[in-house]
Formats: C-alpha cells, sequence, structure tokens
C-alpha cells in the first residue's frame, strides 16, 4: 500500500470518528512561506487561530483563513447531517492536524543573456488542516493553564 493511499485510508477513518477536515489544493504560495503560518496555528482552538490569522501580516494567512473556515463549516455540517440534528459547540473545536505539502510546481523561463533561458519554478502549496473537538474537561484544563500563563506574564 501507498503511502498516499495510507494518508486517504487514516484520514476516511478519522471522518467517521467525528473529526472534520479542509483540504486547499494548488494554493499559489510556496510551501515555505505556507508553513511558517501555519506553525503558529497547530494545536490551537479555532477561534484562537482566527484571530492570529486575521491579524497576520503574511498573505498566507488569508488562504489557510479560507480553509480553516471551510474545515468548521465541514464540521458543522456534518454534526446537523447526524444523529438528532444537533449542532456543534464551535469553542470546542482545535486544530488537531494542519499540515502544508508541496504541490505542482509551474515551469516557467526567463530570458537571460546571450539568448539564454533560464528555468523558474513557480511553487504550489496543498493545504489540510483537521479539526476535532475537545472534552469539557480538556476545555477547562486548558483555559486554567492559559489564565495561570497569562496572570504570571503580567507580574
Amino acid at each position: 500500500m501507498s503511502e498516499r493511499s495510507r494518508i486517504r485510508a487514516a484520514r476516511h477513518a478519522a471522518e467517521k470518528k467525528g473529526v472534520s477536515s479542509a483540504i486547499q489544493r494548488t494554493a499559489r504560495q510556496s510551501p515555505y512561506k505556507m508553513r511558517l503560518v501555519i506553525d503558529q496555528i497547530r494545536g490551537k482552538d479555532v477561534n484562537e487561530a482566527l484571530g492570529l490569522l486575521k491579524f497576520s501580516k503574511k498573505h498566507a494567512a488569508v488562504q489557510i483563513a479560507k480553509v480553516l473556515n471551510s474545515a468548521v463549516a465541514n464540521a458543522e455540517f456534518k454534526s446537523r447531517e447526524g444523529k438528532g440534528n444537533e449542532s456543534i459547540d464551535v469553542d470546542t473545536l482545535y486544530i488537531k492536524h494542519a499540515i502544508v505539502n508541496e504541490g505542482p510546481a509551474l515551469r516557467r523561463f526567463m530570458p537571460a543573456a546571450q539568448g539564454r533561458a533560464t528555468p523558474i519554478r513557480k511553487r504550489t502549496s496543498h493545504v489540510e488542516i483537521i479539526l476535532d473537538a475537545r472534552e469539557v474537561k480538556e476545555l477547562r484544563a486548558a483555559r486554567s493553564a492559559s489564565a495561570t500563563s497569562s496572570s504570571r506574564s503580567k507580574k
């Protein structure tokens, strides 16, 4: 079984457990620049991550925010589609898995001296975000930990 097949199988298994995801393929920005932003939001709550992305100066933050909003919408749709038509609490969602992979590079050529042409690779990215819901106990522990760390920094 190829690595790609294993990844896809793991994603489908996670989808059955109630985890939601969103993928954007061939985003027109290099993976290196996108990873700088995605590393900042990995593991954070959705609301906190959206706040970070909104005020980030990086262009990649706009693309990643779109994917994150799509993942949240997918989670809401999935919860309504399931049993009982109950909606999910967005405050309990966090970013479980967020990666940026390299997509296909667009090959272009730039004129160079003495009639030559130098190749240029315009890189693209695949952004994948997987969300999961935190348990109430975990949520309280995370909030209390962040409150104690913020009170320490104020002193």
